[in-house]
């Protein structure tokens, strides 16, 4: 039996499907922080495709109650409880779905089931970065040894610096940084890690935009196959916001080129934590919270 799993947050969709293994099978970019109201609720235009989307899905996977597991999270957190309940009727009595908007606490309890490997005694910082908040998790070899949440994401440096999308960024990197530093000088991290394992589809994006990614000799999982040093990921960053036009950058992801937006604003954040954290070493990965 087939059994579907979407991760819904501030601005993608990520539809997974488990059958033999795990599998992303599609995605879709809404920008729900457009004309966000936590009163008012998601915008009328977003909710209409929304719900349009999801009607494509059930249609398409054939969708049910017992075969579909929807995890809501990022700027939904926000919304007064009057317009999160309509939005549980909603899909309950339209798709006969549960539209479960989890908490923060819960998303990176998830982060941290998915991510339990055996790091090679290593001390790894795991950074899952989402739209309008970040998790970080702390192994030591095997073992949880410290999860933050942040209130924190792309859509911070989206909002907050309009001409990073330009077809060359004219918001430069260094301004960005301060304005991540400055929003988390309240955050205390170890700097001593050997590792950070940057998830989301970071693997994908860094293979397309041509980072100079080398074999991982840290540890084996199967899973993460790459690896590259703060100075090369510094360098793959300023190709992107410099070389590397917003179109082009459309163009390698076909299937979902608004992913792209926050392709540029996504590498601000952990660049940050990296130099918090001290950290040699970066692990790009395509795993998600909880899978």
């Amino acid at each position: 039996m087939k059994n579907y799993y979407i991760d819904l947050g501030s601005s993608i969709i990520k539809v997974y499907c488990f059958e033999f293994e795990l599998k992303l099978i599609e995605e879709h970019s809404i920008y729900f922080k457009n004309d966000f109201d936590a009163e008012k609720g998601i915008s009328e235009s977003n909710l209409k495709e929304l719900c349009n989307y999801f009607k494509e899905l059930k249609e398409k996977y054939n969708l049910k109650y017992d075969n579909t597991h929807i995890f809501v999270t990022g700027i939904f957190r926000n919304l007064i409880q009057e317009r999160k309940q309509e939005l549980v009727r909603l899909f309950n009595d339209k798709f006969d779905l549960h539209f479960n908007i989890i908490s923060h606490g819960i998303e990176n309890y998830y982060l941290a089931k998915a991510m339990e490997n055996n790091y090679n005694d290593k001390k790894v910082l795991i950074i899952n970065m989402g739209g309008k908040t970040t998790e970080l998790v702390t192994f030591v070899g095997t073992k949880i040894t410290d999860t933050k949440n942040l209130n924190l994401g792309v859509a911070d440096l989206l909002n907050n610096f309009d001409k990073v999308n330009e077809k060359y960024s004219a918001n430069t990197i260094e301004e960005m940084e301060n304005f991540v530093t400055k929003n988390l000088n309240n955050l205390e991290l170890d700097n001593d890690y050997d590792c950070a394992i940057f998830t989301g589809g970071e693997e994908r994006f860094e293979l397309l935009t041509g980072f100079n990614l080398i074999e991982n000799t840290l540890f084996n999982d199967n899973i993460h196959k790459y690896m590259l040093s703060l100075e090369d990921y510094i360098k793959g960053t300023e190709k992107v916001f410099n070389d590397i036009s917003i179109d082009e950058l459309y163009k390698l992801m076909p299937s979902n080129p608004k992913w792209m937006d926050g392709a540029r604003s996504g590498a601000i954040i952990p660049l940050v934590l990296f130099k918090m954290a001290n950290v040699k070493w970066i692990i790009p990965s395509n795993l998600n919270w909880g899978y």
